[in-house]
């Protein structure tokens, strides 16, 4: 009798094309991902339509070598998953499609995961959920906090107003010359630097959750500006580090008090920038002092990656949750609950 569950994930949001098998929802057997970085590198961001053309190229290869790596058959599956949205729409439908074929000429169940669903429930690759727990979701287009009470249960809290973490990170990192993807960059200046340029802390209302990077952002173009006019230097070091110091507290105090609020048991960060240092050193910090468990995925597993999709697929898969060969690229998708 069949007792191990195996999820086949499809992830193609934005430039990564990924394919991944996934035992039980816990164990990774494979997980293949095709980067579009040296391809759009030259773009200073994600180009749409280049995006697609290469997905276009890559899906097919990254599906076959996951499953040539996880030894497995089409007839040892039980489900593909795939994201479903929110991201590029052309992106997008390239797995959504890839998908749909695959299980249609297998006959396999098909089930459409939210991306930041996936993000999510990448740390039930390393380490057991434990409820009720705060997801803090830091992205290239996301920043949100979510309340989960069980598994398929989500509880948006907080997102941001204007600009996501990741979106202003990258900004920022254009404005002092850095190559794209410029988070990494900007992360690896602000830890060496010794001085760092005070910009302002966005708060918003006393008791809100929601973020905003926008006014931050300007902060440095206009710290800038105001430099050439005088025609003085600029120290990289000393601007990433007083913005990624702006960035880490706001996130770091708003997660602390989401928390203490909603008696979480467990925290978990997920998303691209949960893999920046300083905001997971600020985040460790914060919640050993408060005996809060505090989990994050290795940086693998942060960046996008269809093992997360095949994770919340399986969890998807449990709950009896299926979608239909109509199916059709989200990019506009909220994260709703699957299991009330």
């Amino acid at each position: 009798m069949k007792t191990d569950i195996y999820v086949l994930g499809i992830e193609t949001s934005c430039d990564e094309t990924a394919a991944s098998v996934v035992k039980n929802g816990t164990e990774i057997i494979s997980n293949v991902v095709a980067s579009q970085i040296e391809s759009q590198k030259r773009f200073g961001g994600v180009v749409p339509e280049i995006a697609s053309r290469h997905h276009v190229e890559e899906i097919t290869v990254v599906i076959e070598q996951a499953l040539t790596e996880s030894g497995l058959k089409p007839a040892d599956l039980d489900a593909v998953a795939v994201t479903e949205g929110p991201g590029l729409v052309g992106a997008l439908l390239i797995g959504v499609n890839a998908a749909k074929a695959f299980a249609f000429a297998n006959g396999l169940p098909l089930i459409g995961v939210h991306h930041i669903a996936g993000h999510i429930y990448a740390n039930q690759l390393v380490q057991p959920m434990e409820f009720p727990l705060l997801a803090l979701i830091v992205s290239g287009g996301h920043t949100e906090m979510v309340i989960m009470r069980g598994h398929g249960s989500f509880e948006l809290i907080g997102e941001t107003r204007d600009d996501a973490a990741g979106e202003a990170y990258d900004k920022v990192a254009r404005v002092l010359g850095l190559p794209y993807p410029g988070g990494p960059h900007v992360d690896k200046l602000a830890l060496a630097s010794e001085i760092a340029v005070e910009f302002p802390r966005a708060w918003l209302e006393p008791d809100s959750y929601d973020f905003s990077f926008s006014g931050l952002k300007s902060a440095v173009i206009n710290y800038k500006h105001n430099l050439e006019q005088r025609g003085e230097q600029l120290d990289p070091g000393a601007v990433a580090a007083g913005f990624q110091q702006s960035v880490t507290e706001v996130i770091t105090t708003k997660a602390v008090r989401a928390a203490q609020a909603y008696s979480v048991k467990q925290v978990i960060a997920a998303g691209g920038v949960a893999a920046n240092k300083g905001l997971r050193a600020s985040l460790e910090n914060a919640f050993n002092e408060l005996q809060i468990p505090f989990a994050v995925p290795p940086v693998h597993l942060c960046t996008d990656n269809a093992a997360m999709i095949a994770a919340a697929g399986t969890q998807m898969y449990l709950s009896g949750v299926r979608s239909d060969l109509a199916m059709n690229g989200r990019p506009g998708m909220q994260l709703t609950s699957w299991n009330e």
